[in-house]
């Protein structure tokens, strides 16, 4: 019976089947078989890349959210990835599918959406080594995108701008309340200011009237009788030269008085023969 030849590529491995039953698993390089009875089945045991089209997820406070995600897997069971699944890779793909759901079902949008790194850390635990039911092994998963709707985004582009104008309207009110408040201490500094001034230049004229009135009844105190007689006299002699006619006196200085005022008479009648 004719044998027939097939070269597995490196990397690769083939299975044989005979009368469409799988028998034996066949090493990359050349390898031989009973053509009509058997055939070559080859499978890749290379790393794959595989992309998930967005498709939409429901966060835990009813935000809808568009995800895309890229992974890398490779064959580890040709037998299983074969023959045990119709399609193991579209199987994963739904497996990756519903636990990104389940992670994501659990967290709110702002969580969602500023979590990436722990829901890709979280989705790989989750999925952990697929050999024993896809014959595949997930090596690397990355969330590409997690978008909100566009009407999600139109609120948070709102909230967004209210926000900033929220914040801006904040920092004009305080920079005036501090320029309100430095006005206020610099009035309040000048008013203490010429407080303390008028009060200092106070005490000053105080302590020169305490002074003046302590030398004038220190001199006073040690006056005798001719000083203030003398100062009598100065006294009268200006009330003489003044046009008032009414004085005011004790009564023990009457007669002086009134010797003054003929005296006075005397005076203005030999200023008018003259």
């Amino acid at each position: 019976m004719p044998l027939g030849i097939k070269i597995v590529k490196q990397n690769c491995e083939g299975l044989i089947e005979t009368l469409g039953k799988y028998s034996r698993t066949v090493q990359s390089g050349l390898n031989l078989y009973i053509p009509i009875f058997q055939k070559v089945v080859t499978v890749s045991l290379a790393m794959k890349p595989l992309s998930l089209s967005k498709y939409s997820i429901i966060t835990k406070d009813n935000a809808e959210v568009s995800a895309s995600v890229t992974l890398n897997y490779h064959v580890t069971n040709s037998v299983k990835y074969q023959y045990e699944n119709t399609d193991s890779v579209e199987s994963m793909s739904q497996l990756v599918r519903g636990h990104l759901r389940d992670i994501v079902g659990r967290m709110d949008l702002n969580e969602v959406l500023g979590s990436t790194a722990k829901i890709n850390q979280d989705l790989a635990e989750a999925i952990g080594d697929l050999t024993n039911t896809y014959g595949i092994n997930v090596d690397r998963i990355n969330i590409d995108e997690l978008t909100p709707s566009t009407s999600i985004q139109e609120a948070m582009d709102k909230q967004l701008t209210a926000d900033r104008e929220r914040r801006a309207e904040i920092s004009k009110a305080e920079g005036d309340a501090q320029s309100i408040q430095l006005r206020t201490k610099a009035q309040n500094e000048a008013l203490i200011a010429t407080a303390n001034a008028n009060a200092k230049a106070t005490k000053i004229r105080a302590d020169a009237e305490k002074y003046r009135i302590d030398t004038l009844q220190s001199g006073l105190a040690n006056a005798d009788e001719k000083y203030f007689e003398n100062q009598s006299i100065n006294a009268f002699a200006k009330l003489a030269d003044s046009d008032s006619n009414l004085i005011v006196t004790p009564l023990e200085q009457a007669d002086q008085f009134g010797r003054m005022a003929s005296l006075k008479r005397l005076w203005d009648a030999s200023d008018a023969k003259k």
